[in-house]
This record gives structure tokens, C-alpha cells and sequence, in this order.
């Protein structure tokens, strides 16, 4: 019928956390690994992910109310592999295999697909909405309310949560519903229509005493993460939030509409209330994205918010705000333009980026590999993340060098290709003809070290073509002279 071989019509979902999420025509459900439709055909690994379960969380119920709710769904444009593809992105930074992404669209272009796309259309608007319909009886509330409370309970169990004021207490309410609608989902389909048998309730508690496992292993682990990685050079003192913060509401007082007064008063829940990234509305990053490219606003302004943005990138919860640019990209298209800004904007900007890898979730999300279109340039997060670490590494000014070594001792702490660590390379090499302090050049050394590894051959080839020698640094400091010699021991 549609002229080409097909392999199947591929319905996807995302295991991760001990559960499958899917998307339908009920919104966002959630179940127990293999799904509702049995085991599946095939299973994809994605990546492993540093997003912590509470983010997750807070980042799928977001998606439930917004643009993954059950309303959006279509069969063709807007379905099931769209949102394990939005999911995928957020928790690895790559989305699932193309081929799945872009069947619907194939089959559409096809002569069957056209022949057929009004019943194709009305299917996708009359699609069924499983677990709406059976009325809810007493027991079954209280099922659920149990079952909600333990959800509560293993959350807790991972991370103590400051008190909540009144704005996030409706907020969470509105959470608690949406939750308890998928739960209801569930295990509607589950059990039988008229009544709640005692294996639901062992179900419950089995399912209860997972959750609780589960959120006590993935807070070990991160514990064990966080232990065990070699900590990032981060400047955590360089900017006073409150002088910032009032400076920017000086600079912009009277020149903000409705919309954007909205958004600064997120930002002062966010940076000086200590709320998390939850108050940051949809709309928030259009208006800093305002903040750093508006020129009527003056200079002054950009410089101000990107040092609040520096501050905010310490905060273990940025991630969240960082991914509501997965589609504008508004933060990393400024950032691409770095050789291009004032030095102010430089030296902020810079200060940010590095900032950024204080925690390891949003470090991982400067790492992305994802490609976009920008200015005719194809461009991504490691390629922006590389193009401010040399910039600054470059530089003439001394505040850039040293946080430019920073990223670059930042990024050799994690794992990158090889044509990034050729580039940066080139990069370290060319500063250290200068005179660089024993700090910058322990950076630039334990870069090299690192480097020589993930590129054997062409790294230890450019020291020995462009030099300096990793010798010529000898005696400055016994830190340096350890590094040295493990770098001296690649070169041949």
C-alpha cells in the first residue's frame, strides 16, 4: 500500500527511574516497564542521565499541563514518539532514532497517505481516552489518595524542600490533580470495573516500598556522583546578587510591559526568595532574552542580567530553566556570538558559562551534541561551550584567561570528542606561549592530560609540532611537576 518497506509503526516511551512514560490521547501516562501494550519490540539505549528524579518530575508535570497535555495529541504531528523525543532530549541531550521521529510524516507523503488522510485526521481526533470514563467510587479515591501519599513520601526522601508559600502550595495542588488523574489512568486498567480487589491494594504497597527503594538508590548515587567527580572551578563570590539584581531593576523600571513585569518578579522569587525554578513562567527566557539583545535598554542591562545568570547557574535546580530553550535556543545563539559583544558582556557571559558547571545535570546540558541552524551555521551546546572557552582562553584581558581556564579545566572533567579536544588544544597551547600564572597553567596542564587520552595520536602530535613543552613549565609547582611528567611520558 505505501510503496516502501516498513518495518513497523513504531509507539514509543521512555524507561527511566523504574518507570515507562507515554503520551496519548489522555496525556501523559505512566506505568511499570514493557507498557500497556505488552513487551516491546525493540529497546533503544539512550544515554544515562544526571537529572535528578525531582526535576524530572517537575519537568513532566510541566509538560501535562502545557504543550503535552491529552488535548495536544495527534496521531500524525504530535504523538507518542514527539514526546519521548522532548523527554530523550532533556534527560541525555540526543533524541530517539530519526527513523522512528519521521515515519508519520513519510507515510503521509505517500500515495496511500494522501489518499487516506482525512480518516487518518478524523482517527487522530476521535482517538479513544483510556481511564476517563469509570465513575470513582469512595474506595478508589482513598486507593489513590494512599498511593499519592506515598509518591509524596519517596520525593521527600530525596531532597528536603524549603516551606512553601502560598503561590507554590496552589501550584502544587494543581500538580497533586494532575497526578492523580494518570494514577487513576493506570490502574483503571488494571483492575476490574466495579470494584478494588486486595491484589490492587498488594500492587499499591509493592509499588509504594519500589518507589521508596528507588528514591533512596538515585539519591545515593548522586551523593556517590557528586563524591567521586573532581569538583569544578566555579566562581561562586564573583557576583552579589542583591546589587545586581537592584541595579537591573533600576536600569529597566518603566521600559518592561505587562508580560515582562511578570517575568522579573519570577526572577525575584527565583534569585532572592530562594523559590525554585517553578516560578520561572513559559515565557521567562523570551524576556531575558530581551534583557541581553534589546539594545534601546543600554549596555548596562545585558551586563546586569548575565550576572544574575551567572548567579542563578549555581543553583542546583538551573537545569530546568535551561531547558525551556530547547526550541529557541535563545541563551546559546547569544552565547555563539561571544567574539562579537563588548568585553563587559564578555567577561559576564563567560563568568556564566563556567558557573554553569556547578552541578553536574547542568553541566551535562552544555555538553549536548543536538544540532540547529544558526546564522547558516550548524551549532550546538559543546560547539558554543568550546567557542567561549577559546575566546576567553585567548584573550587580553586577564579576567577572560582566567575563567576561560576555568571552563577549560571544567571540560577536560568530562568526556568529549576528539575534535573538541584537537580545538581546545590548539587553544591551550597558544596560551601557554605566554606567561600564565601556576594556577592557569595547572588548568591548561591537567586539560592536556586529559586531552593526550581522548586523543592519543593527535594531541601528543600538536604538543610536539606547535609546543611549548609541557618542560618548559618544570619546577614551577610539585602539582605541576606530577602533571607534567604524565603528559611528557604520551609524547613520543
Amino acid at each position: 500500500f505505501l510503496g516502501k518497506k516498513v518495518d513497523g509503526i513504531w509507539h514509543t516511551g521512555i524507561v527511566v527511574y523504574g518507570k515507562e512514560y507515554y503520551f496519548g490521547s489522555g496525556g501523559i501516562g505512566i506505568c511499570n516497564p514493557g507498557s500497556l501494550l505488552g513487551e516491546p519490540l525493540q529497546k533503544v539505549t539512550l544515554g544515562r542521565t544526571h537529572i535528578p528524579f525531582p526535576i524530572f518530575d517537575d519537568f513532566i508535570n510541566g509538560l501535562n499541563e502545557s504543550e503535552f497535555c491529552g488535548e495536544s495529541y495527534n496521531l500524525i504531528k504530535h504523538n507518542c514518539n514527539n514526546f519521548s523525543d522532548e523527554v530523550s532530549q532533556f534527560l541525555v541531550g540526543t533524541g530517539i532514532p530519526s527513523y522512528i521521529l519521521n515515519l508519520p510524516e513519510e507515510i503521509i507523503n505517500t500515495p496511500f497517505g494522501q489518499t487516506f488522510r482525512g480518516l487518518i485526521d478524523q482517527v487522530s481526533k476521535n482517538s479513544p481516552t483510556f481511564g476517563r470514563n469509570r465513575a470513582d467510587s469512595p474506595e478508589f479515591r482513598q486507593l489513590n489518595s494512599e498511593i499519592e501519599a506515598v509518591r509524596r513520601h519517596s520525593l521527600a526522601l530525596d531532597e528536603k524542600r524549603n516551606a512553601l508559600n502560598e503561590k507554590l502550595a496552589r501550584r502544587e495542588r494543581k500538580k497533586n490533580k494532575k497526578r492523580k488523574k494518570e494514577i487513576e489512568r493506570s490502574v483503571d486498567l488494571e483492575m476490574s470495573s466495579n470494584e478494588v480487589t486486595g491484589e490492587v491494594s498488594t500492587e499499591r504497597e509493592a509499588s509504594g516500598n519500589i518507589a521508596d527503594e528507588f528514591a533512596d538508590e538515585e539519591k545515593r548515587e548522586r551523593e556517590e556522583r557528586r563524591r567521586n567527580r573532581e569538583p569544578p572551578i566555579v566562581f561562586k563570590d564573583a557576583v552579589d546578587i542583591h546589587i545586581e539584581f537592584d541595579s537591573l531593576v533600576g536600569l529597566i523600571d518603566g521600559k518592561l510591559n505587562e508580560e515582562e513585569q511578570q517575568s522579573l518578579e519570577e526572577l525575584h522569587q527565583y534569585m532572592l526568595q530562594d523559590e525554585g525554578s517553578w516560578a520561572l513562567g513559559d515565557g521567562f527566557l523570551n524576556f531575558i532574552g530581551r534583557l541581553l539583545t534589546d539594545k534601546s535598554l543600554g549596555d548596562e542591562v545585558s551586563v546586569r542580567c548575565l550576572n544574575v545568570l551567572a548567579a542563578a547557574a549555581l543553583k542546583d535546580d538551573v537545569v530546568l530553566m535551561l531547558h525551556q530553550d530547547r526550541r529557541q535556543h535563545i541563551l546559546m545563539n547569544y552565547a555563539f556570538e561571544v567574539d562579537r559583544l563588548p568585553l563587559p558582556q564578555q567577561r559576564s557571559l563567560t563568568l556564566f558559562m563556567c558557573n554553569l558547571f556547578e552541578n553536574g545535570s547542568s553541566s551535562e546540558w552544555m555538553l549536548y551534541i543536538s544540532e540547529w541552524q544558526y546564522n547558516n551555521a550548524m551549532i550546538s551546546n559543546i560547539r558554543v561551550t568550546t567557542k567561549v572557552a577559546v575566546n576567553a582562553i585567548l584573550s587580553d584581558d586577564a579576567d577572560l584567561r582566567d575563567r576561560g581556564t576555568a571552563i577549560l579545566y571544567n571540560l577536560a572533567t568530562k568526556e568529549v570528542f576528539d575534535d573538541v579536544a584537537v580545538e581546545l588544544t590548539m587553544a591551550v597551547l597558544q596560551f601557554l606561549g605566554g606567561s600564565p600564572s601556576e594556577a592557569q597553567v595547572f588548568r591548561c596542564l591537567k586539560s592536556l592530560g586529559k586531552f593526550c587520552q581522548i586523543s592519543a595520536q593527535d594531541v601528543p602530535q600538536l604538543i610536539m609540532m606547535i609546543g611549548p613543552h609541557p618542560s618548559k613549565f618544570k619546577g614551577q609547582s610539585e602539582r605541576n611537576d606530577k602533571l607534567i611528567d604524565e603528559i611528557s611520558s604520551r609524547l613520543k
